[in-house]
């Protein structure tokens, strides 16, 4: 992924014992996750955290969105800049702090359109040339 990163945060994330069970046991997924804010509170969304084996009833969804804990500034700050600058928050890494689960959350900047025209232009053309070899090769 070729997001520029301008600055890196720390957040803590409000969970449950199950889920933080299963996040110690590495059951946690931040593929295609990103943070919103929302009435002047951070979320991630979703972020997907296995249900834990051994929980029944106090297991939750593992999709639901989760509450991130910064500064009241410090959320106000990222707003401004994401409202004024177009740019993205997404959670980087997740790891625990003493006992605490804690995620790294990055202001990014997406790629343009004609970006990602040139990358997959490139890609269809090394994919063509990987082709060629392989028939030659035969």
């Amino acid at each position: 992924m070729n997001t520029s990163f301008s600055n890196r945060y720390e957040a803590g994330i409000k969970v449950v014992g199950t889920e933080l069970k299963s996040i110690r046991q590495g059951g946690v997924n931040l593929k295609d996750s990103w943070c919103s804010i929302d009435g002047g509170e951070l979320f991630v969304r979703g972020m997907h955290i296995s249900p834990y084996e051994k929980g029944n009833i106090f297991n939750r969804d593992p999709l639901r969105k989760r509450k991130l804990l910064m500064h009241k500034r410090e959320i106000n700050k990222l707003f401004g800049t994401v409202k004024q600058d177009g740019l993205s928050l997404i959670p980087l890494s997740i790891y625990f702090k003493d006992s605490r689960v804690k995620m790294q959350v990055g202001l990014c900047k997406g790629k343009k359109l004609y970006d990602k025209r040139a990358d997959a232009a490139k890609r269809d053309a090394k994919r063509e040339i990987d082709r060629n070899i392989k028939s030659r090769n035969q």
